[in-house]
């Protein structure tokens, strides 16, 4: 099924929204804004739910913008995700055209279903989630609960995958993916919930040609929380080549880590060589950075993150940032630039808040005798807020103006002269408005009394510096009464500039092309 998106199209909004949002004729004008100017939402309006969520609607959220903890404001509100309906579609901005490119032929998963031996679906996908695109433009994705990798190659008329290959199987939950060397890989890398493996690779191979060498044995894994939680472990390499980067979530909500020794190295950005030797501890206190993404323009890392759940509706936002070298997010002690969890003491000053490079965790004995030492200045405050409880999973960067001029697209990029050359050009380079900006998914979470996320949003940069703002960009997984049918989880872009966009709620893969039209 193929359909072009127009303003007559766009998810309606509720009156609350309309009048949350204060503007009588939103609801015929919001997509039209998307590809001009988009709407604008601050302070306590910027805090929509998922009906009020659609494309040219843009949010920023500031620390000011924080209410205090509410504890008593907690529920549990998991959604049951439905078949999707017949009239039901990924909406896009006016100008772009959504496809089902691969699965979609099965039942739903549930939260349920997500255990650590997972039931094959007997789709195309059992649990499809972390999409990347090798450097020959085949797309890798991470089937989590099958253990597998699989191979998606090609577009047929009907806007259907061309051709779907299994590259490795018998994994481990396997979330992250990484090309090593980027420019020539002889290696694609995996994060699986316990370890990071590689198998042996050549542009273009469909299926591994040997077996999966394990390079770290030890990565902490699984969690009490449910379904496993925080089991994803994504993989990246510093622009320079010379470390792997991978990301651990936290153990817990919010168990204090000097005394729960489970959480030693979780919660962080681990670093290790390309060979699989532990490093550092590249940065702390981020609860959750399910996905990691290599800032083109700037070299820097960044960290797409689940913050903490049990403090209100609109506590904590989850986050995409920046992540220098050696930085501290505050969990579990602290969140957003060292406001203080009600629930904890400080950390102990010989642990691992001030101390992150300890070789082990504390003792019990350590941990009950210690001096507790505020950290809260040093917490830094993430680049972009967004809403609480949109559990956003992975991020991409948009090609920078290097990789389009190498593609030969003549950009129109304000300020810039033109790029030469550009016969023959692939029509779906998204306009350049996007260009060097950010994709992330946001799968939509439980801890909300009225649901958030459930789309991607894009994150406007400046020179590779986030403005602070983000937009709704692929909306539309929730019915008009609530009822959720998607769950977005990857992003990648292809080489011809088009979005690839997961969704283990429905098991697919879904395509984003720019049309103009």
């Amino acid at each position: 099924m193929t359909t072009a998106f127009t303003p007559s199209s766009a998810a309606r909004l509720s009156l609350a929204a309309l009048l949350s949002i204060g503007l009588a004729t939103f609801a015929t004008a919001s997509v039209k804004a998307s590809a001009q100017a988009p709407t604008l939402l601050t302070g306590q309006a910027a805090f929509t739910d998922w009906n009020q969520q659609q494309p040219g609607v843009r949010h920023k959220i500031t620390v000011a913008d924080l209410p205090q903890p509410k504890p008593d404001e907690a529920v549990s509100n998991q959604p049951h995700v439905i078949p999707r309906p017949a009239n039901a579609f990924p909406i896009a901005p006016a100008g772009f055209k959504v496809t089902l490119y691969a699965g979609g032929d099965t039942t739903p998963m549930q939260r349920a279903d997500n255990v650590e031996h997972m039931t094959r679906s007997g789709g195309t996908f059992t649990e499809p989630r972390l999409i990347r695109v090798a450097p020959n433009g085949d797309l890798f994705l991470s089937d989590s609960g099958a253990g597998e990798i699989i191979v998606l190659r090609g577009v047929r008329p009907d806007g259907k995958a061309a051709q779907i290959a299994t590259f490795a199987t018998g994994l481990d939950h396997p979330f992250g993916i990484a090309f090593y060397p980027a420019d020539n890989p002889k290696y694609v890398y995996v994060g699986n919930a316990t370890t990071v493996q590689r198998l042996p690779y050549h542009a273009g191979d469909l299926h591994a040609s040997g077996p999966a060498e394990t390079i770290v044995p030890d990565i902490p894994g699984y969690a009490q929380l449910t379904g496993g939680g925080h089991w994803t472990r994504d993989v990246v390499f510093t622009k320079d080549g010379q470390h792997m980067l991978v990301s651990v979530g936290s153990g817990s909500n919010v168990d204090d880590a000097d005394t729960h020794d489970r959480e030693f190295h979780r919660a962080d950005v681990l670093e290790y060589t390309p060979e699989g030797k532990f490093v550092e501890v590249y940065a702390h206190g981020l609860r959750n950075c399910v996905g990691e993404a290599i800032n083109p323009a700037t070299g820097s890392l960044w960290c797409s993150t689940n913050e903490r759940d049990n403090l209100g509706n609109h506590l904590v936002p989850d986050y995409v940032t920046s992540v220098p070298e050696g930085s501290f997010f505050g969990w579990p002690w602290y969140y957003m630039g060292g406001h203080r969890d009600p629930r904890l003491k400080d950390p102990c000053a010989n642990g691992t808040g001030p101390n992150p490079q300890l070789a082990a965790p504390l003792t019990a004995f350590q941990a009950l005798a210690c001096k507790r030492v505020d950290l809260s200045s040093k917490v830094l405050t993430p680049d972009v807020l967004v809403q609480p409880h949109m559990a956003s999973l992975e991020m991409l960067f948009y090609p920078t103006r290097n990789v389009l001029e190498n593609m030969g697209r003549p950009a129109d990029i304000p300020g810039k002269p033109p790029i030469k050359g550009g016969q023959n050009l692939p029509t779906s380079i998204f306009p350049s408005d996007y260009i060097g900006g950010a994709f992330a998914a946001e799968h939509g979470s439980w801890n909300r009394a009225n649901r958030a996320g459930y789309e991607v949003i894009y994150i406007p940069m400046r020179d590779g510096h986030a403005t602070g703002e983000y937009d709704d960009f692929l909306t539309g997984f929730v019915t008009a009464d609530g009822q959720v049918w998607g769950r977005p989880v990857g992003v990648a872009v292809a080489k011809d500039g088009s979005l690839f966009v997961t969704d283990d709620g429905s098991r697919s893969v879904w395509h984003v092309t720019y049309t103009g039209k």
